[in-house]
Formats: C-alpha cells, structure tokens, sequence
C-alpha cells in the first residue's frame, strides 16, 4: 500500500528556515510590485514577529546568563576577553574604512531637511555615563526597558551568587532556561511570516521614492558596509583562526544578518543570534554573554553610518579636515557606537556629537540626521545586518580560535 504524497503544507515545514525565509522574501517582493496597496494589510505580521522578539529577547537574556554562570564550574574556561578585543577591533576597522571611502568618495548635502524630534547626547562622557547609570538601574525597569547593559548587570551579578546555591536551585535555573529557550524557538518558526511582513510593508512605503535623491550617500554608507562584511571581518576571521572565513562569514550573514536587516534592531535579532550560536556548537558560558553585549556595544555600522554622515557635512560646508582629525573621528565614532541603543535609526542621534569635531552647530548637525531618517530604510537595515551578524561572527571566531575544533556550519 503506497503511502500519500506530502501536501504542500508538509513539503514547506520538511525545508529548512532558510528556505522558507528567502519564499518569504519573494513572496513579499512580489506582493509589494503587484499589489502595493495590499502591503499595509500584511505589515501586522511583520509587526507581531519584531514585538515577539523584543519580548522574548530581555528575558531569555536574563534567564539565559544567570543559569549559564550559576553553572559554570571553576576552571571552566570562557573566552569573553578574546570576544571584547575582536568588538574593539571590528568597530574600529569599521570607522577607518568609513573615513577613508569617504575622503576617495566625497558627498554632499542638501541641508534644508526638516527637523526631527529628539536630543543628541552632549559628548562622549555623557555617552559613556549612560551606559554606567544603565548598568545600575532597576533590574525590573532594565526587563521593561529592554536595556541589555542593565540586564546583564544583573543576570551577572545573580548568577555569581547562585553559583553558591544548591544543585537543585541550579537545576531549576537551567530548566527555566531550556524552557525559554523553547519558547525563542517557536517565535523563531514564524520568522518567514515575519519577514514576508516586513518586506512587503517595507517596499510598499512610499518614502523609497526619497531614497533616489541620495543615492550617491546610500552608496558610499551601504558600499562601506558591504566592504566590512566581506573583505575587513574576513581579514579578521583568518587572522584568528588561520583558515578560509568565508563558509563562516556566509553562514553568519545568510542566518543572522537577514532577519536583523529587516527587524532593524539588534536587540529583536539576539534570539536569532543565540539560536545560530547553539547550532554551531559555540560555548554556551561565552555566547550566551557575548551576544546581548554585542547587541549594545559591537557597532561597526553605527561607526560607518557616523562616520560617512559626518564627513559629508564637513564637505557639504567647504570644512577642510586633516589626517589627525580623521583618526580622531574613527576613535570618537567607535566609542559612540558603542554607546548607540539597539533599536532602529540608533545611531543617528549620535551624529551632532561628532559633527562638533569640527565645530558644526547643533542645527545643521540635526538637519544632517533628519537626512539620516529619510534613507533609514535602508541605511539603518543594513547597519543591523551588518552588527548583528558579526556579533555571531566574532562570538565564533573567538571560540574556535580557543578550541582549535571546526564549527558545525552544516547544521546551521
């Protein structure tokens, strides 16, 4: 007796999430050419996907790293420190080869764009500062918030207590963990309604036809980014591994910086990024650390977006900028990213901070951000793909360097 065919349904749940992700993108393609005036019905799906993320993602995180240090045994080895150097690193190659596309390729702007709602940080302490007060807040406020600085304060800090507690206390930690974790997963199979979503509403938006009056800016910010994901983070995956980094550097970028390039939000694309450093068999004391820290202070896109939007002011206003003030500017825009928050358009408001360099007043510096906002949608979408997938990249990077084992990319 022969068995039935699988029905379309099963054939689409047999594929893999990458699969029905990139069926998703199409279909979304589609919609928004055929029928633009059908996107803004789809948009909820895209809207329930990123509102789930953000959800999940504080209390994973929490849950997440107190169970990991609470069961971390002594003389266990993490490999946080090599993660942090790579970060440091990373945003700064970013910010440099930002500063010099932009000197090889000058731009110029219309500065007569409308102003835009919200304060710029006074200067770099005040950046730094935030991030100090975030660390201490209320951890109840930091679940709410979902400022991950103050998160991991305190999963920190709780965890290194109940290393102490009992073996049963422990494993109910753990358990709570695989629990969310489940939960993570789940919101994780409705990814390619999420994205089909988000890209139809995306390209339905009638704000694209702006994007044509500084296409020369897109280029020159998205080309810098593109330059990083594929030449610079490369160089840096073969510096520590002394292997070819491309399968990595793929399979980072096909799992991870899709989804956070339409979400536009590190913080919502953490649970992607756990669930790709679980399959590839990272070490969980390390990633399930490393990867909501990176989601607040990994920026090489917001170093590149700073950067870029900085020097074309300075071009813009005939402003002559010598070779000591553009390092100083990669140092600056590398420290302010650090310091952007990981939801969408971040690390805009940064700009006038590094505008005042060069004595930019405050008012033109917000007309270069308001320009900032007009071609977000696909500055800030590429930003986030570009630092969440190399927040994974990294994480891994650093972890196979220490093992000296091959990742599991298959699996992924």
């Amino acid at each position: 007796m022969t068995s039935a065919s699988p029905t379309f349904f099963q054939r689409m749940t047999r594929m893999s999430l990458i699969a029905q992700i990139a069926i998703g993108l199409v279909l979304g393609i589609a919609l928004a050419m055929v029928a633009p005036g059908a996107t803004k019905s789809v948009a909820l799906l895209g809207d329930i996907f990123i509102a789930a993320l953000k959800s999940v993602a504080p209390v994973l995180v929490f849950v997440l790293v107190t169970a990991a240090i609470a069961s971390h045994k002594h003389g266990q080895p993490t490999h946080i420190r090599p993660v942090l150097m790579l970060y440091v690193i990373g945003t700064l190659v970013a910010a440099v080869v930002a500063v010099v596309a932009s000197f090889a390729f000058p731009t110029t702007l219309v500065l007569n764009a409308p102003e835009v709602a919200g304060t710029p940080p006074g200067g770099i302490l005040i950046v730094l500062k935030n991030l100090l007060l975030s660390a201490v807040t209320n951890p109840v406020k930091a679940l709410m918030e979902a400022n991950f600085i103050g998160i991991l304060a305190w999963a920190i800090a709780l965890g290194m207590v109940l290393r102490h507690a009992s073996p049963a206390t422990r494993t109910m930690l753990n358990d709570l963990s695989d629990a969310v974790s489940s939960i993570v997963h789940v919101v994780i199979r409705f990814a390619p309604l999420g994205i089909f979503g988000l890209v139809a509403a995306t390209l339905g938006d009638s704000g694209l036809d702006a994007l044509l009056g500084y296409g020369r800016l897109l280029m020159v910010i998205v080309g810098c980014m593109l330059f990083v994901a594929l030449v610079m983070n490369p160089l840096i995956v073969f510096w520590k591994i002394r292997g070819n980094p491309y399968p990595l550097v793929f399979t980072c970028l096909r799992e991870s910086a899709v989804t956070a390039f339409f979400t536009r939000s590190s913080a919502a694309n953490i649970p992607v990024n756990l669930e790709l450093c679980k399959r590839m068999g990272l070490h969980e004391d390390t990633y399930s650390i490393s990867i909501p820290l990176g989601a607040t202070i990994n920026m090489a896109g917001a170093a590149i977006t700073i950067s870029v939007m900085t020097l074309a002011a300075t071009h813009t206003l005939g402003i002559n900028v010598d070779i000591p003030t553009a390092l100083l500017l990669c140092i600056v825009s590398s420290f302010a990213a650090a310091g952007v928050s990981g939801v969408a358009g971040g690390s805009l408001l940064l700009i006038p901070m590094a505008t005042s360099l060069f004595g930019i007043s405050t008012d033109i510096a917000m007309q270069v951000v308001a320009i900032g906002f007009v071609i977000s949608v696909v500055q800030d979408s590429a930003e986030t793909a570009l630092n969440s997938s190399t927040d994974v990249l990294l994480t891994a990077t650093a972890c196979a360097a220490a093992s000296g084992e091959p990742l599991n990319l298959e699996r992924s």
